[in-house]
């Protein structure tokens, strides 16, 4: 037992992690070469390279998986996290912003103030009347007629990455998920009573006889592998 105590770590080095605990310090300290730079040497250095992260976010992020990203140690990401927070709030001198950054879930992620909600509303809802893109109004028709569906079953129908789209189209109220697929788990989305009412519709079975022009389900199955992220991007 004292000579694996003993062993050198030129050895360990050559046959590699060997344990539990050196892979847990893997992923609590992910390695400087990960990126091709040092996010220290950016403009604005780590805490600004994690803001521009926060910023694309559209779903919580844990410290774990920013940490990965920046390739800096997790307990450094939590305490840059904290700072921001901070800053935001008008804690360290400077104003309040009209956004925050909030630990949601099990991840960081930014939202705009509470304090700021009737404004935010207004802006939402306003931009509710304006019209739907060709885009949003393909996407639309795809979820109508094959309902309940999943966002890789209508990108495979459209040929593009729908999933900006679906967010507009959720946000207008138009469609909304309505549990997970059973064999893929993902995500499926059906439209909603207020796209009826928009549609002047008094039901599903009174919209135009077009599903038969659209390919059956069953011909879209493994479409939401993770790898369908490669497809196209469209804009909303």
């Amino acid at each position: 037992m004292s000579e694996n105590t003993q062993a050198p770590q030129a050895d360990a080095a050559v046959d590699g992690p060997a344990d539990a605990p050196d892979d847990a310090a893997a992923t609590q300290n992910p390695a400087a070469d990960e990126l091709a730079f040092d996010v220290a040497d950016l403009p604005g250095g780590a805490l600004a390279a994690l803001e521009a992260v926060l910023m694309v976010a559209d779903e919580p992020i844990s410290a774990v998986r920013l940490a990965t990203v920046l390739a800096l140690p997790t307990d450094e990401v939590e305490a840059l996290l904290a700072e921001l927070a901070a800053d935001y709030r008008g804690e360290r001198g400077g104003r309040a912003r009209g956004f925050e950054l909030r630990f949601v879930g099990d991840g960081w992620r930014v939202y705009s103030a509470p304090v700021y909600a009737d404004v935010v509303a207004r802006f939402v809802l306003d931009g509710q009347s304006a019209r739907l893109t060709q885009a949003a109004l393909e996407t639309l028709a795809v979820i109508a007629y094959r309902q309940p569906v999943t966002r890789g079953q209508v990108s495979a129908v459209r040929g593009v990455n729908v999933d900006g789209v679906v967010r507009t189209l959720t946000a207008r109220g138009l469609v909304a998920e309505v549990g997970t697929d059973p064999s893929s788990g993902a995500l499926l989305y059906e439209t909603t009573g207020y796209f009826l009412e928009r549609m002047g519709l008094a039901g599903l079975d009174d919209l135009p006889p077009l599903a038969p022009y659209l390919p059956d389900l069953d011909a879209l199955d493994g479409v939401d592998a993770p790898d369908r992220s490669q497809t196209p991007r469209e804009t909303r």
